[in-house]
Parts: C-alpha cells; sequence; structure tokens
C-alpha cells in the first residue's frame, strides 16, 4: 500500500553489486517498468497489483522492453472478451475440481466478482453496472451484462493509473510462530527450511 520506495530499490542494487535484483511497486503502465529500471539500475521487474484486470500488462512490457511501440489502451469490448474468457476458464477449474457443474460455477463466479471490478476500473459503465457486475452469480449473466455496455469505449484520462488490490494502508509483517526469536542472525540467513504450507497460509499475505 502507499507510494513505493524505489530510492531502496536502488540502494539494495547498489549494495548487492551483481547480484541480480527484481524491482516491485508501482507498476502499473509499461512505462513505468521501463523508467524503474533506468532509475534503480535493477535487473527487472516484478508485477503484483498492476496487472489486477490487465493481464495484457505483460505482454506491453516485453514491447516496451524490447524498444518496441506499446498498444494503445484497450477499448472496452477487447477488455470485455477477456473478462469474459477469464470467467470461463475459472468454472473450468472449479467443474473440474469439484467434479459439480452448477456447485463449481457458482464457487467460480463468487470468487471472480472482485476481478469485474479491477476489469473496469477506469471505464465510463456507471454505478448501476458496476453493481450487477459485483453480485454476479452465474457466465449467462456476466454475458449478458457485458452485451448491454458500448465495446468502443475508451478508457477515462488516467484511468491506467488507478490502484487496484489492498489499499487500506500497511499489513503488519507475519512471521511463524517462535521462528525469529532466540536466534542468531547467522541462523536467520542461512534457513533453508520450508515452512509448513497450513501455517504459512495463516500469514498474512499468505
Amino acid at each position: 500500500s502507499g507510494e513505493a520506495r524505489w530510492e531502496a530499490i536502488a540502494e539494495l542494487k547498489d549494495a548487492v553489486g551483481s547480484i541480480p535484483v527484481l524491482g516491485n511497486g508501482d507498476i502499473w503502465e509499461a512505462s513505468d517498468a521501463v523508467r524503474m529500471m533506468a532509475e534503480t539500475g535493477c535487473d527487472g521487474v516484478v508485477i503484483g497489483r498492476g496487472c489486477l484486470g490487465r493481464p495484457w500488462l505483460f505482454s506491453d512490457l516485453v514491447e516496451a522492453l524490447s524498444g518496441r511501440p506499446v498498444p494503445p489502451s484497450r477499448r472496452l469490448g477487447e477488455v470485455c472478451d477477456v473478462m469474459v474468457e477469464h470467467a470461463r476458464l475459472l468454472v473450468d477449474h472449479h467443474v473440474t475440481h469439484t467434479g459439480d457443474r452448477s456447485r463449481g460455477e457458482q464457487h467460480a463466479m463468487r470468487d471472480f466478482r472482485k476481478h469485474t471490478g479491477w476489469y473496469m476500473s477506469g471505464y465510463p459503465v456507471g454505478p448501476e453496472v458496476r453493481r450487477r457486475f459485483s453480485m454476479v452469480k452465474s457466465l449467462m449473466e456476466l454475458e449478458d451484462i457485458v452485451a448491454g455496455l458500448d465495446p468502443s469505449a475508451r478508457i477515462v484520462d488516467g484511468g491506467e493509473r488507478i490502484k487496484r488490490g489492498h489499499t487500506n494502508g500497511p499489513i503488519k509483517v507475519s512471521l511463524p510462530d517462535g521462528w525469529l526469536y532466540g536466534r542468531r542472525r547467522e541462523e536467520l540467513l542461512f534457513d533453508v527450511s520450508v515452512p509448513d504450507d497450513d501455517q504459512v497460509m495463516a500469514l498474512s499475505g499468505g
């Protein structure tokens, strides 16, 4: 949350020399990745929230980092096509996992609701459409909502930079119980044991 401290990435890269460093934070457009690498000297970037509702950001990065022109922001019709395909794939995954078409689709669409908000970020679709997306229960209903939208609509100025994901402030860092206390720094640095999955999932960010 907040603003990424790119200067800290630069300090790290200066400190470790030839060890590859990947920068992360506030990459909302492909041009941000190019600028981060130029300003910090990092060897590559990691994308987090910037790709939520915009999976094409990765192909844009390939173009930008290869010195080629980046495609313009996608029109709403292209966004909706990707969104519906995303939902279909998620439904297929849940149906395969549960073995039950009805239950699988129900679970998938419940999980997918948050993605509709990210896909629609910056597009002038109106509050009623956003409300309907946030309550969508089936693929058919999703397709019905999409069918009523203007596929030629463009994102509003600055819409690409609307923040997504966690924006409610810093989350307290949590470590496995007892992991830090009573151990020497050398032990912490070279601990390569694999944490228990159930314990990891209970931690913030897990």
